[in-house]
């Protein structure tokens, strides 16, 4: 049994690609995994302000006081990550962005997890979601140990709900069933 824990960066609940988050969820609670999905948009977290409070304390403390440490306290416990997020403009939108910005007081603690990705866009262009799955790689190069145990590229779908009406939400399901 591994502990996994989905972050979903959708702005909003039950959008395509917290869609595609629970269906993750169901496939890895079927392989008898312990999974539990935070919503950022649920949260407070503040943008990273650059103090270095976090580099002179061994990376172990952050000066601000948001609900950013105990999401860190949850990806220290975590055996796998999964990472969603719908696409702006080809990248991550600015909740994911903060969310990996805030990470930096615990990055050098946050060792040999497995990682997912999913990311979502109208675009229907497979190779255009490229250059954000490649700035979700910048975060978990600097992870000793991470590794990248799949991709979802979520394209085509546009309104609230479009996932639906695709073969994504079994990619998603098996993806947590494989996890």
């Amino acid at each position: 049994m591994k502990n996994i824990l989905i972050i979903s960066a959708s702005p909003r609940k039950n959008g395509n690609s917290d869609i595609l988050c629970d269906k993750f969820m169901q496939g890895a609670t079927v392989a008898g995994h312990n999974v539990e999905k935070i919503f950022l948009k649920d949260k407070n977290i503040n943008y990273c302000t650059g103090c270095g409070l976090c580099t002179t304390n061994n990376y172990t403390a952050c000066s601000q006081v948001d609900d950013m440490e105990e999401l860190l306290q949850k990806l220290l416990k975590a055996d796998v990550i999964v990472m969603a997020t719908p696409v702006y403009f080809y990248t991550m939108n600015a909740q994911m962005k903060t969310f990996i910005d805030r990470c930096c007081s615990r990055y050098t603690k946050i060792n040999n997890k497995e990682f997912y990705f999913i990311a979502t866009c109208a675009d229907s262009n497979k190779n255009n979601l490229n250059r954000t799955f490649d700035s979700l790689r910048g975060f978990t190069a600097c992870l000793e140990g991470a590794t990248e145990k799949g991709c979802l590229y979520a394209t085509g779908v546009w309104e609230k709900g479009d996932v639906n009406n695709t073969d994504l939400i079994n990619q998603a399901y098996n993806m947590g069933l494989k996890a």
